[in-house]
């Protein structure tokens, strides 16, 4: 049975781990500090400093401390929504200044295409915020590839390795889960997908991953690219 849509993860899936941890985080490391300074009076970026004070106690009249808060999240890489949200802000800047592109594997834009024609739906589900996700397809190494998708999903959804997260999506979806195809390289998180009724395919980059795809363990079916993706 053919799935009526995808799910695709973005680090490791459509795109080399190497981008965001070499080039995306750095980037937001350098920048995240002035960028707040700069924009205290900005609606967006008030919002997440105020919600990051009510999770943590700092004080919202504390910005340096703040900041520090949100630049040791980086470092140990935390998937904290309200981080998330304001590292695409500063994401966009760079975009737009053309500081860099995001990369995305060779054999991705084709198959997106040819799954869109054949009338499955598209959608990503990454911890990185929705914003940052419409960006990164926005402004790809392989041209805007925004159109392909119907939407997109972050952790508002829920962690990427909890069940609920994928019951919730398929409900934003309002689809049967058994009709929805995830595709990430974490096992951890196609067994939550799994478990809430997905199909799965685990993804082994041969540049992204130590793995030799024919030794794997694992029940989840093995694509080393898109074009080894089985849909039917």
């Amino acid at each position: 049975m053919q799935p009526l849509a995808i799910v695709t993860d973005i680090e490791g899936t459509t795109s080399s781990i190497g981008f965001v941890k070499e080039v995306l985080f750095p980037y937001a490391a350098r920048n995240l500090p002035g960028f707040i300074r700069a924009n205290l009076e900005s609606r967006d970026v008030m919002r997440q400093l105020r919600s990051i004070s009510e999770y943590t106690g700092i004080a919202i009249s504390d910005t340096d401390e703040l900041i520090l808060q949100l630049l040791q999240w980086i470092r140990d890489d935390k998937k904290i929504t309200e981080l998330k949200a304001l590292q695409g802000l500063v994401w966009e800047r760079g975009y737009q200044q053309g500081e860099y592109q995001a990369h995305i594997y060779d054999d991705v834009p084709g198959k997106l295409r040819e799954w869109f024609d054949l009338g499955i739906n598209l959608y990503v589900y990454s911890s990185g915020s929705e914003k940052a996700q419409r960006l990164f397809f926005r402004y790809s190494d392989a041209g805007d590839l925004r159109l392909l998708f119907a939407g997109y999903f972050d952790t508002i959804f829920g962690p990427k390795q909890d069940k609920a997260s994928y019951s919730n999506i398929a409900d934003a979806i309002a689809l049967p889960a058994e009709r929805i195809l995830f595709l990430s390289d974490i096992p951890e998180e196609l067994d939550a997908a799994r478990a809430a009724g997905f199909r799965t395919t685990l993804l082994v980059r041969p540049k992204d991953s130590p793995l030799d795809p024919h030794k794997l363990k694992t029940s989840h079916p093995v694509a080393r690219n898109f074009n080894e993706v089985v849909i039917e």
